[in-house]
């Protein structure tokens, strides 16, 4: 980091590259002598309080943030709840993704971005208020009619636990909690404890204009913002990947009467649930 990336003056010719001492414990808030036997691991043991100061003075990522916590023996504080900003670079990969569905969800499973594609295949989540668009919540309302629908709820279940463990304060999460203990047999579920992550599945999707579609279901983690970009693939040259691409061409349609509840995210078991 040069002087003139955090709006100080280069003054006479350094020795070396970057910034002075005092310069950082001016940034940081903290003595220079204070920093230099924190350089050299002398004297107490730095608070939170100036890891984050260093680390603002520094302008770390949150990876290279961590990472000096650990170095100290502190533990990364979280935030608070699931962040919801997309970094600008996966909601420029979704733009450019104009063939492959695809959407990120934060912790909780609320659907924060997505493309067009995905729209097309899904719904339209722009009609929907934030909080509808979450899949959790979708597993509590649309009820637990077959198996498919039985096991898609049984992972948003535990995929919430893992949530929950890790967003403990948020109010958002404890809503979704209480509203899947709201449902008997979710609330069964729930007691299980089972904790699991996103994986790559196949999804048979029955559209109410393209017809069935048996695609690649896979989930990338975003560490950054501790979300997830969901694509949906099918291989060349089936039926399926037809159906993707006039799906492209035919994009959103209103196929949902007013009072329908919205249909699962990955993909619907029967063109009724449209």
């Amino acid at each position: 980091m040069q002087p003139h990336d955090v709006g100080l003056a280069a003054g006479p010719r350094r020795r070396t590259p970057g910034l002075r001492r005092e310069e950082v414990a001016r940034l940081a808030g903290i003595s220079v002598d204070y920093y230099i036997r924190i350089e050299q691991a002398r004297g107490p043991h730095p608070s939170r309080q100036v890891l984050d100061a260093l680390a603002r003075a520094l302008r770390l990522t949150g990876e290279e943030r961590a990472h000096l916590f650990h170095l100290a023996g502190e533990e990364p504080q979280r935030p608070a709840g699931p962040p919801r900003d997309v970094p600008p670079g996966v909601v420029h990969l979704l733009n450019r993704l104009d063939d492959t569905p695809a959407y990120v969800m934060d912790a909780a499973y609320t659907v924060v971005a997505w493309n067009d594609l995905a729209a097309a295949l899904i719904m339209d989540f722009s009609a929907l208020a934030e909080r509808d668009r979450n899949m959790i919540r979708w597993a509590c309302r649309r009820g637990l009619r077959n198996p498919e629908a039985m096991e898609f709820a049984r992972s948003c279940i535990a995929q919430l636990r893992v949530a929950a463990g890790r967003y403990p304060d948020d109010p958002g999460i404890k809503e979704l909690v209480a509203e899947a203990n709201a449902v008997p047999a979710l609330a069964a579920v729930w007691a299980e404890h089972e904790v699991a992550v996103p994986q790559t599945t196949a999804k048979r999707i029955n559209h109410p204009v393209v017809g069935p579609l048996e695609l690649h279901c896979d989930v990338l983690h975003v560490p950054e913002t501790d979300q997830h970009l969901v694509l949906y693939t099918a291989a060349p040259g089936t039926a399926s990947y037809e159906a993707l691409r006039l799906l492209k061409v035919v994009g959103v349609q209103d196929l949902l009467p007013e009072d329908a509840p919205p249909p699962s995210p990955n993909g619907v078991e029967d063109a009724a649930a449209l």
